[in-house]
């Protein structure tokens, strides 16, 4: 379990905790936004919230983690839910038995958010539930053209192991693949 962790950073009044079912919304938002706006997802139509509430329900079952940023909802009214501006998670890279010691990392920051640090904020938490979850290694699969996501990952000694050329096309062009990797 991941505990709450109050921001020692510019980020005021940013919480970075585990995900619950009320946050699976604010989780879409930011999902579909990456769909539509970016090439961090290799993917043309939007999720419904449905098919978000069961990946929800699938990482849980699993045990497999989801952080997420949420903004201190401390002057907002406690009756809505706190601003979602990012999260992060772990899910199996491949499904065979002899993989079940690696996950795939991921990393989503809501658009108005990106550039503020949620991303490191995010990720460093993630690598210690995967450390606490006795993983051997993470994978992330990061578009090559995502300078920002790519130093992220190296910051936290994430290694390029691999670069897929032209594998994803997307708003009319071919996209490369990188793989970095961390040994844990």
């Amino acid at each position: 379990m991941i505990p709450q962790t109050p921001t020692d950073s510019p980020l005021d009044g940013l919480c970075i905790r585990p995900a619950t079912e009320a946050d699976v919304p604010g989780i879409l938002a930011i999902y579909n936004d990456a769909i539509l706006h970016t090439t961090a997802v290799y993917d043309y139509e939007p999720h419904t919230l449905d098919m978000r509430q069961a990946w929800f329900v699938a990482r849980q079952a699993e045990g497999y983690p989801i952080l997420v940023a949420a903004a201190d909802s401390a002057e907002s009214d406690e009756a809505e839910p706190p601003e979602i501006l990012g999260y992060a998670a772990l899910g199996p890279f491949r499904a065979w038995a002899a993989y079940r010691h690696t996950a795939e990392s991921s990393v989503y920051v809501a658009a108005h958010a990106r550039g503020r640090g949620i991303g490191q904020r995010l990720l460093a938490p993630l690598i210690e539930a995967a450390k606490a979850r006795s993983l051997h290694t993470l994978i992330a699969g990061i578009d090559a053209d995502n300078a920002a996501s790519l130093r992220l990952h190296q910051r936290f000694g994430y290694a390029e192991v691999g670069h897929l050329r032209q594998v994803g096309y997307k708003f009319d062009r071919w996209l490369d693949l990188k793989f970095l990797q961390l040994l844990l």
